[in-house]
């Protein structure tokens, strides 16, 4: 069973969530992992993209939209279907995706915003419910 990790930031900024996402991105990539980024919708996947090419100048994550390469070391999504992935899933929708039991591991990301922590609660039960390792991790105010 997938092991789930919930990364809380000391904040209320929704692109801190996507900062964060390409961190964790670029850190399993470089361990070997292949990454599923599971996105809300195409503008999300989108942002995530550009993203992806400029959030560190001398860092480059090969990725490219789940899509247009199912073979990418990372794939940006939005629908029901994550591929041949099986390593990490970062989840930036509001709900679990159906096909989370294929995953080793799930990241999920928290900002103070009230929209995106009612929803990661209800995420959060869900898993609970269902017997998932969970694990959370408050990150500090920097």
């Amino acid at each position: 069973m997938s092991k789930v990790d919930f990364y809380i930031l000391p904040t209320d900024a929704l692109a801190a969530r996507l900062d964060f996402a390409c961190k964790l991105c670029e850190k399993a990539w470089r361990l070997g992992h292949r990454v599923y980024l599971h996105c809300q919708d195409a503008a999300q996947r989108d942002e995530l993209d550009m993203r992806l090419w400029r959030f560190k100048g001398e860092a480059f994550v090969p990725h490219d939209l789940a899509e247009a390469c199912a073979d990418a070391p990372v794939a940006l999504g939005v629908g029901e279907d994550a591929g041949a992935h099986r390593d990490l899933l970062i989840n930036l929708g509001a709900d679990v995706p159906g096909f989370v039991g294929q995953f080793e591991r799930v990241a999920e990301i928290v900002v103070e915003e009230p929209g995106i922590r009612q929803s990661a609660r209800e995420r959060f039960r869900f898993y609970r419910e269902r017997g998932y390792a969970l694990q959370d991790h408050r990150l500090q105010r920097l």
